[in-house]
C-alpha cells in the first residue's frame, strides 16, 4: 500500500516537465518562514524512503480483488482546497490529493479525477512548484488506468526532481510533508477498505507492512520538530500512531537472493520473506488513529 502513495503521487507527479523555467524568487516569496533549517533530512534519505513505497499496481490489484466499489467518501473533497493557506497545509494536502487522484484512476472515475487534477495544480502553484506539473499530460494519464505500470518509474523520478529542487531551496521539509500526506491518505483508504472485509488477509497485511514506513517517516519529521511547531505537532500524532503499530509483529526470514535474465538483462530476485501478524481489530484501531490525524490536516 505504500506505493499507492506515489502512484498516488504517480499520477500526480508523472507529468513533470523539467525543461520549464523555475521561478525561484516566487518560491522564496511564498515561504512561510525566511529561516533556512540548519538541520534537515538529506535528499538521499527522502529518496530512500520513497523507493520503499509499494507499487500502485499492487494496491490497485488488492482493491479490485476486495470487490469493493468506488467510494468518494474515503477521499478529501476538492472543495476543501480554500482551507489550505499555509505551506504546511498545502504540502500535506498536495500529497493527499495525489493519493485521491490515484484512487479515482484505479476505478476510472474520470470526472472526479479532473477535479483533483485542478486542485493539485493550484496547490503546486501555491508552493511555486507548479512548473513540475503539466495538467494536460496528467489528464491524459489519469484517464487510463492501464498507465499505472509505466507510471511507477516516472513517479519516482519526478518526485526526486521535486525533492531535489526543494533541497536546493533549503525547504526539504516540504518534500517530507508531501511524502507524509500521500502516505497517510493511501493508508486511510486502505484501512477503510480493509475494515469492510475483515477476512481479507492481504489488505490487513498491507496495513501492517506500513509499520516500517511509519518508523522512517517519524525519523524524517524529527529533523524539523524544533524549527516548525506544525511539524512538531504532526510528529507527536505520528508517534502516537507508532505506539499502536508497536502491536504489529513482523518476522523476517532471510533467503539468499537469486538472479534471472529478463530481456537480456540480469534481474536480482530477493527471496527473503516476511510474516505480518495483525488482527482485524488492530486494523480498525490504526484506521481510527489515521482518521484523527487526517482530520486535523484536511480541516
Amino acid at each position: 500500500m505504500n506505493r499507492f502513495i506515489l502512484a498516488s503521487i504517480a499520477i500526480l507527479l508523472a507529468a513533470c516537465s523539467s525543461e520549464k523555467k523555475t521561478n525561484e524568487q516566487a518560491f522564496l516569496d511564498s515561504l512561510d518562514s525566511a529561516t533556512i533549517e540548519k538541520s534537515a533530512a538529506s535528499e538521499a534519505a527522502i529518496t530512500e524512503i520513497l523507493q520503499q513505497i509499494p507499487s500502485p499496481l499492487e494496491i490497485a490489484v488488492l482493491l479490485k480483488k476486495s470487490g469493493k466499489k468506488y467510494n468518494s467518501e474515503y477521499l478529501n473533497s476538492p472543495e476543501n482546497l480554500s482551507l489550505y493557506n499555509s505551506n504546511y497545509k498545502k504540502a500535506l494536502n498536495l500529497g493527499i490529493y495525489g493519493a485521491d487522484l490515484g484512487y479515482t484512476n484505479i476505478y476510472e472515475q474520470n470526472k472526479d479525477g479532473i477535479e483533483y487534477i485542478e486542485s493539485i495544480k493550484r496547490l503546486a502553484d501555491g508552493l511555486s512548484i507548479g512548473q513540475f506539473f503539466d495538467v494536460e499530460t496528467i489528464g491524459k494519464l489519469a484517464s487510463n488506468s492501464k498507465n499505472l505500470d509505466s507510471l511507477l518509474l516516472m513517479t519516482t523520478q519526478n518526485f526526486n526532481n521535486i525533492n531535489h529542487y526543494l533541497q536546493t531551496q533549503g525547504r526539504s521539509n516540504l518534500s517530507v510533508l508531501l511524502l507524509t500526506g500521500g502516505w497517510l491518505e493511501a493508508l486511510h483508504i486502505t484501512c477503510n477498505v480493509a475494515a469492510t472485509d475483515p477476512s481479507n488477509k492481504e489488505l490487513q497485511e498491507k496495513v501492517g507492512e506500513q509499520k516500517v514506513i511509519l518508523n522512517n517517516i517519524v525519523a524524517l519529521l524529527t529533523f524539523y520538530k524544533d524549527s516548525d511547531p506544525n511539524i512538531a505537532s504532526l510528529l507527536a500524532d505520528m508517534e502516537n500512531l507508532k505506539k499502536v503499530y508497536d502491536q504489529v509483529n513482523i518476522t523476517y526470514t532471510y533467503k539468499e537472493s537469486s538472479y534471472e535474465i529478463v530481456n537480456g538483462v540480469m534481474v536480482i530476485k530477493d527471496n527473503s520473506t516476511s510474516t505480518i501478524d495483525i488482527k482485524p481489530e488492530l486494523v480498525q484501531e490504526i484506521g481510527s488513529q489515521i482518521g484523527t490525524i487526517r482530520t486535523k490536516i484536511i480541516s
